[in-house]
């Protein structure tokens, strides 16, 4: 049986990789420091006989005994909320981290799969977004801890592969949704079916002019494990590439929710994204991959898991705790 290490599998997209491999019959190690994850994601695999599970700051050594056939590193805030407030944690994940468990696939021979995100490529002028595109990212900006975070980890993980000759796998992911989202960790998906479900209006930044593109987790996850059995080290976009404004979004969800809420309009925060959608070309070439959950089928399966939320957890305002994580 085959061994894989998935770092920040507390996660919502951790935990979903963590189904996947145990379905697909591998030995599943998870290890997360429940930062920004929640024990309730992997609760149900934590007496699966295939599951171990690990609590642990991959921004410390990691050490993981006996064989290890493959790491998928996922330990990082992923949100806006979450890095605005932990942005010396987001940088730390994405360096230190990511050299710690580099060092950890090539003590062990491991093929190493990293997660990486459309930011690199900022505020895009290239529309729609391929791999050779460089980016446009404000180094110094607020979102820069966690752009220049992602796009160091995709530096030194092809370090490792050229001076190494390291396994390596590098995914770029683009807005992904589906159960077991945070509900209030600031992202456009929970933020609208939160405040419809309590009622209150949808808060739409600048004039809803923006584009976004969202990507159903089982579709997600497909591609992420099809790239880990390619034989391709440079990055992968992975995503959905059907655009639309995020105006169109806050009327869908309203329609979908079967509330009657406004549509209320607040400055658009520093360096947000205008346009957001990947070119998925070389995912179609090289994985024979496309998503194949559409937006109405995928927002009604998350839309349910939002709705069997208890009211204390609806109505909770403060998303997430991170005074015992912050240390330096």
């Amino acid at each position: 049986m085959k061994k894989v290490l998935i770092t920040g599998a507390a996660g919502f997209l951790g935990s979903h990789l963590s189904d996947r491999f145990i379905k697909e019959g591998f030995q599943v190690i998870g290890m997360d420091n429940y930062i920004t994850g929640d024990k309730k994601n992997i609760a149900h695999l934590m007496e699966h006989e295939n599951f171990e599970f690990i609590e642990h700051d991959v921004t410390q050594f990691v050490k993981i005994d006996g064989p290890l056939d493959y790491i998928l590193h996922f330990a990082s805030p992923a949100s806006p909320i979450d890095y605005l407030k932990i942005p010396i944690q987001t940088l730390k994940v994405g360096s230190l981290g990511t050299h710690n468990l580099l060092g950890l696939a090539k003590a062990k021979k491991a093929r190493i799969l990293i997660a990486s995100t459309s930011e690199v490529y900022g505020d895009p002028l290239v529309h729609p977004q391929t791999e050779n595109y460089y980016g446009n990212v404000n180094t110094i900006g607020p979102r820069g801890v966690y752009d220049e975070a992602k796009r160091f980890q995709e530096s030194i993980t092809m370090a490792y592969h050229r001076f190494h000759g390291l396994e390596t796998r590098i995914v770029r992911i683009f807005n992904t949704y589906g159960p077991r989202m945070r509900l209030n960790d600031g992202r456009v998906i929970p933020a609208f079916m939160g405040q419809a479900l309590r009622g209150e209006d949808l808060t739409v930044f600048g004039t809803g002019a923006q584009t976004r593109s969202f990507c159903y987790v089982d579709d997600q996850v497909d591609g992420i494990f099809k790239l880990l059995f390619s034989d391709y080290a440079y990055p992968v976009n992975i995503g959905n590439p059907h655009e639309i404004t995020i105006k169109d979004f806050a009327e869908e969800i309203i329609k979908l929710t079967g509330t009657n809420q406004k549509i209320v309009y607040k400055a658009l925060p520093t360096d947000d994204p205008l346009q957001r959608q990947p070119d998925i070309s070389l995912a179609k070439k090289l994985l024979n991959w496309t998503p194949k959950v559409d937006r109405a089928e995928g927002m009604a399966k998350t839309f349910q898991y939002f709705k069997q939320l208890t009211p204390e957890e609806l109505n909770r305002s403060e998303h997430k705790d991170f005074s015992k994580h912050i240390k330096a």
